[in-house]
């Protein structure tokens, strides 16, 4: 028995044992599918993103303070370390954050 095989029949046991009996599956109910929104929900799905966004920016600017701050210490000690490749993951970090709800907008219309 080669890898696949047992890969293969590892993933039809899984689905087996996770699948429901007919006297469980009767019971479940189905939901609305009409192809709106539960009422209120798109209201918390826009403050849960704000919320996000807004973290993400306050992070991105903390990140550029602390780095910052490090570059100053280290230049006053007289070391040099990677500071400009970590300030560049900290810009990279904020212009995606900053880009990313324009991106969706863009891709999904």
């Amino acid at each position: 028995m080669v890898l696949t095989d047992l890969y293969f029949n590892a993933v039809l046991g899984i689905s087996t044992a996770l699948r429901a009996p007919d006297s469980l599956a009767a019971e479940v109910p189905k939901p609305n599918s009409d192809g709106t929104l539960p009422e209120g929900l798109a209201d918390k799905v826009e403050q849960a993103l704000g919320l996000v966004s807004w973290g993400g920016t306050a992070m991105g600017v903390l990140g550029v303070l602390i780095t910052g701050a490090v570059m100053a210490i280290s230049h006053k000690r007289g070391e040099s370390s990677e500071h400009m490749s970590r300030l560049g993951m900290v810009l990279g970090g904020c212009i995606l954050v900053s880009l990313a709800g324009p991106l969706v907008t863009w891709v999904f219309g």
